[in-house]
């Protein structure tokens, strides 16, 4: 092992003996991982890997990825060293967290990624997420049925090689490029799933046109919420606002205007079922009868606030 590598190990270790929560033992601890705790989403996901954990009688080891690949790898390995009976994941990338996912697999470790799919690992015990080029769908969609003649549109790409981020700018495409050129994306840049970032390109991209766009999509709630404010600090108004991810706080803006919509992907579900999954598989042996599991997400709009999974959270 490389002593730049070994070092990172050797932080993880100390960083994850911290986090070893519900008095359980090394043999009942599972890793649960997630890319970064400086997003909402994520802490909102690592508390039901957690919760769920506690039902089913597992400890939890916790990872804060920090939006590092090599911090979630080296997590990994310092987990696989402590002996944890199973890895549930969000891969802050999915090809850099594939070496290190094909490492637990070769040590009989069961993994279950949650969001974010390693297809290109065999013997993943299963992957429960949303359908996110659905996702895209669903905020094509309601472009379409709210601007059925056309419109000017800005696109708020997810992170780079994040698989949601690909999957979403493919299912908003699928609807947008079928439309016969009625719908010009006059900006399409990354502000990766960040809201300051989501701020700060609106903001260069707004500069650059002659005219307000009709509508501004972004890849999560983040980016949605920063560009948001960019619109506010111009004055502008009208302007349709489409998020993704049914945070409380877009879903308050949802409710009083600020936001027009949101897409709600059960990401609380998604956590409990892939923690059921891996519990079933360490206590019986149980594999899933599904390999894939998606959910369908569902936008979000003010007349139906109530299908939202976070609702009780907002203010």
């Amino acid at each position: 092992m490389h002593p730049s590598t070994r070092r990172k190990v050797a932080a993880g270790v100390l960083a994850l003996t911290a986090t070893l929560s519900f008095g359980a033992r090394a043999e009942d601890t599972i890793l649960a991982s997630v890319p970064g705790l400086t997003f909402p989403f994520f802490v909102h996901m690592m508390k039901a890997f957690k919760a769920e954990a506690a039902k089913q009688g597992l400890g939890v080891i916790e990872s804060d990825g920090q939006v590092s690949s090599p911090k979630q790898t080296a997590d990994i390995e310092a987990a696989l060293t402590k002996g944890v009976k199973g890895i549930v994941i969000s891969p802050n990338e999915v090809d850099a967290l594939a070496p290190a996912l094909s490492q637990a697999v070769d040590a009989k470790v069961p993994v279950v990624t949650v969001d974010r799919r390693v297809a290109q690992v065999e013997g993943i015990l299963a992957h429960v997420g949303a359908d996110n080029v659905k996702g895209g769908e669903a905020q094509g969609q309601l472009i379409v049925a709210k601007f059925p003649n056309g419109a000017t549109i800005i696109n708020l790409q997810g992170q780079s090689g994040a698989s949601p981020a690909i999957d979403r700018n493919k299912g908003l495409h699928n609807v947008l490029d079928k439309a016969g050129g009625k719908y010009k994306i006059a900006f399409e840049q990354t502000a990766g799933f960040d809201r300051a970032k989501g701020l700060s390109v609106t903001e260069a991209a707004l500069a650059g046109m002659p005219k307000p766009p009709q509508v501004i999509v972004a890849a999560n709630d983040d980016m949605a919420l920063g560009a948001m404010e960019a619109v506010k600090a111009r004055g502008l108004t009208g302007i349709v606002i489409i998020g993704f991810d049914a945070l409380p706080e877009a879903l308050a803006q949802v409710r009083d205007g600020g936001l027009t919509a949101t897409i709600e992907q059960f990401p609380g579900k998604q956590s409990a079922i892939g923690v059921q999954t891996l519990a079933a598989f360490i206590k019986s042996g149980k594999k899933p009868a599904e390999k894939v599991l998606l959910l369908t997400p569902v936008a979000i709009t003010k007349a139906n606030l109530k299908v939202a999974e976070r609702l009780g959270e907002v203010k």
